[in-house]
């Protein structure tokens, strides 16, 4: 039987409307502790995940855990870009025990989840396993997510991809949702974006436009 390509994204590629993101636990007292990744590459890619987020209108749930009485606040990267967006405090060490959450992710009625955040084998393995138990598709962003060791992480991480999750990058993630550079009316942000948060890659951008004023949508 013959296969007939046609010049059409695959279902399971992410959409800007097709899921929701959850940023879980980015506060400082969780920070502290987190060795798996350094603070720097932990904020830079948690600020180009909120950042994307924001640009390309995607569902977003900002939430924290004991934020007034022991975490902290949450990053100022991400909540900048969701300007005067409510986080949504919790006690519970796993995300999807929250009744909030849980009614503000039926609220917005979507089926694929995106997660991110402190810590990957409590904070994110409790949402991700609970979610994919309900039939939801699961997604966890690895380098903006973080544990108490590499070995913590990768275990984690090892761990939910057997189950079904799949396993993204800050970097991916946005790109996934850009997808085509001929997409003039993101194409600005996305390459901004990249440009303050996207580490070398963002140096490449700067170069080829300021050197011979390049765009990959030509």
């Amino acid at each position: 039987m013959n296969t007939t390509a046609t010049p059409t994204p695959g279902a399971k590629l992410l959409a800007p409307q097709d899921h929701i993101l959850l940023m879980i636990d980015f506060q400082s007292q969780m920070s502290f502790a987190t060795k798996s990744i350094d603070a720097v590459n932990l904020r830079n890619n948690a600020a180009l995940v909120a950042n994307a987020a924001k640009g390309f209108g995607v569902s977003t749930i900002l939430t924290t855990v004991a934020e007034k009485s022991f975490s902290g606040p949450m990053f100022s990267e991400i909540t900048d870009a969701f300007p005067g967006q409510a986080l949504l405090d919790r006690t519970s060490m796993n995300t999807w025990e929250d009744a909030k959450v849980i009614e503000e992710v039926n609220r917005i009625g979507k089926k694929r989840i995106v997660l991110s955040g402190l810590w990957t084998s409590v904070c994110i393995v409790g949402p991700a396993l609970s979610a994919l138990d309900q039939g939801f598709e699961v997604y966890v962003i690895a380098d903006a997510c973080g544990d108490v060791s590499e070995e913590a992480h990768n275990r984690a991480m090892d761990r939910m991809v057997a189950l079904g999750v799949q396993p993204i990058t800050s970097l991916q993630y946005m790109l996934e949702l850009q997808r085509d550079w001929a997409r003039t009316e993101t194409y600005d942000m996305t390459t901004g974006i990249a440009k303050k948060f996207g580490g070398a890659y963002g140096l490449g951008i700067i170069y080829a436009k300021t050197m011979f004023g390049a765009s990959e949508g030509h």
